[in-house]
């Protein structure tokens, strides 16, 4: 398979630098008229799916708000996957995982894996019990082809106490920044975007320059969350990223979800952000 990082920039260039979410947690549900069931999930999940499929260059959907109805909304997540799939857009599922050891090669192979059900183009990955703990997960990725977003520097309250602090002079978000950078050597040297994203907040201001980050060197993509509702502009996320602002997907869920809940609705409130933030 073509290299997630590749498959990314030339979706990016294809439609906007956009990732559209799927979160259907129970108000959002509920505000489209649904019932808050699995019947309610399903009929909101494929909407999106209809609204975002071959209209945007991502689409990221939160995998709690499906593994909260149990098996069966894990099945309608693993359907979106596919479908979106089909369609040619790129799926970045939201999962979060991070773990140690044999645990860690499971997660791997669940979402990354040749073999695995459903998979995704890549993975969102959280490194706080140390950046190579998800070595097993960073090395699959390359062998299958896709690609992962590790956690570096978030927009929530309770992040800088863990990000901002320093081990040996260097912040937390700055020994993930390295791991990345590193893992995408390989391809910085045949000229192509690297597959290990980073997941930087919209909205942490001038948290990289006071951190001494160099986002710009790391060559690997950045998903932004919080652009829209959130507060996050195409002027924060220039702000936010400088020079490596042409390797930024910015998220948005909660500003074009709220636009439902008709398809129409939903794709050209999609395509409105994806060109704010092209010509942002």
């Amino acid at each position: 398979m073509t290299p997630f990082g590749v498959r990314l920039r030339d979706a990016m260039l294809t439609y906007g630098p956009l990732c559209a979410g799927i979160d259907p947690h129970r108000a959002l549900v509920e505000r489209w008229g649904l019932p808050y069931s699995l019947a309610g999930l399903e009929r909101f999940t494929m909407t999106c799916v209809e609204a975002f499929g071959g209209q945007v260059a991502a689409v990221k959907p939160q995998s709690a708000f499906f593994e909260v109805f149990g098996a069966s909304g894990v099945a309608i997540l693993e359907r979106a996957v596919d479908d979106l799939r089909a369609a040619g857009t790129l799926v970045v599922l939201d999962v979060k995982r991070g773990d140690i050891g044999t645990t860690m090669d499971a997660y791997a192979d669940a979402f990354l894996g040749k073999d695995a059900p459903s998979p995704p183009d890549a993975m969102t990955l959280s490194p706080f019990l140390g950046y190579e703990s998800l070595r097993p997960a960073i090395d699959l990725a390359h062998e299958t082809g896709r690609g992962v977003f590790v956690l570096a520097l978030t927009s929530n309250p309770e992040g800088p106490a863990v990000q901002h602090a320093r081990l040996d002079g260097v912040s937390v978000a700055g020994h993930v920044v390295a791991g990345a950078t590193a893992d995408n050597a390989v391809a910085r040297s045949r000229g192509a975007l690297g597959s290990v994203g980073l997941v930087v907040g919209a909205t942490v201001g001038d948290a990289p320059r006071r951190l001494g980050l160099d986002l710009a060197a790391v060559n690997g993509p950045f998903l932004a969350p919080g652009v829209g509702a959130q507060g996050g502009t195409p002027a924060a996320l220039r702000a936010v990223f400088g020079a490596a602002l042409p390797d930024v997907l910015a998220a948005s869920s909660r500003e074009i979800l709220d636009a439902g809940p008709t398809v129409g609705r939903l794709r050209e409130q999609a395509c409105r952000a994806a060109d704010a933030l092209r010509l942002g």
